[in-house]
């Protein structure tokens, strides 16, 4: 039976009779396993080359085996403990990039140690939410949100930043937002999700890394977010929420959908109540086949 370690409380909390379930499932919708439950807020796996899961709780990082059978294990990054669940793990396996709730981007080595920040300044609100790396690990892609007439989540647009450090270059330039970038592992083409096509109801779109050539790819009643690619390039899963959601918030009755990049085979893999937290970020196994995701289960 997965154990139930105790982690800090930090933003929102679990509602009475809920936990948090960190859960490893087939592609295909087979062999659905719990590898952790939890009594707090835990979100966002991402799946090592070593085969570890990386998670964030109460503004901190955790890593558990995948296949389970052991507790989870705190990664030093002090003296960070602010973290949000935009976290991305380099290409070559050695480091992990964080977005702290101070609005920044670090990174620090894999198994923990001081993280350095390599976000910039900007004279207004600039919020960095980290969410993807490119295959040759020199360019992180991220979403940016900026303060706009008064309201300060009034642009909300993709841009990318040397991952190194260096000059932010904006890619999508929308009063309508554009959140969740990833590029595929070919590095030609950068999947999204956005609101440019109506209001209020997000698809799944893809772009050039110069931000030209955006195309829709998802066109239907679901509001979809956060396209996933696997490791070898031939499959895609992304988070499907109900009709009329606005954002992605937790809570909600989400489907987990799989397509292949031309846009074909979608089909529903697994059904359950989630949303924030759920797969925020890349949680596709190195042989990808699997991935993994939180859900939130009442009772």
């Amino acid at each position: 039976m997965p154990s139930k370690p105790a982690f800090a409380r930090r933003g929102r909390a679990l509602l009475p009779g809920q936990r948090s379930e960190l859960t490893v499932i087939n592609a295909d919708g087979t062999g659905r396993r719990v590898v952790l439950v939890a009594d707090e807020i835990i979100e966002a796996p991402n799946w090592t080359t070593d085969g570890m899961l990386i998670f964030n709780a109460g503004g901190q990082l955790w890593r558990i085996p995948a296949e389970g059978g052991a507790e989870p294990v705190l990664i030093d990054t002090a003296p960070l403990a602010d973290l949000n669940n935009d976290h991305v793990l380099a290409p070559d396996g050695r480091s992990i990039y964080v977005s702290s709730d101070d609005s920044h981007l670090y990174v620090l080595p894999i198994g923990g140690g001081t993280p350095k920040r390599i976000s910039n300044e900007h004279p207004e609100r600039h919020h960095y939410y980290l969410h993807g790396v490119s295959p040759d690990g020199r360019t992180l892609v991220y979403t940016g949100v900026n303060t706009r007439d008064g309201n300060r989540w009034g642009y909300v647009n993709i841009w990318t930043i040397p991952a190194a450090g260096g000059p932010d270059t904006q890619l999508t330039d929308s009063t309508r937002p554009d959140d969740g970038a990833e590029y595929t592992p070919d590095g030609q083409w950068i999947w999204f999700n956005s609101e440019l096509a109506s209001p209020g109801h997000a698809q799944i779109f893809r772009m050039r890394p110069d931000g030209s050539e955006v195309t829709q790819v998802t066109i239907d009643e679901r509001v979809n977010w956060f396209p996933h690619f696997s490791p070898d390039g031939q499959s895609i899963v992304y988070l499907s929420y109900p009709e009329g959601t606005q954002g992605h918030p937790p809570d909600k009755a989400v489907i987990l959908r799989f397509m292949r990049p031309d846009g074909t085979g979608r089909r529903d893999v697994v059904a359950f109540n989630g949303g924030q937290g759920t797969i925020n970020v890349n949680s596709w196994a190195p042989d990808s086949r699997r991935f993994a995701y939180v859900a939130y289960p009442i009772g």
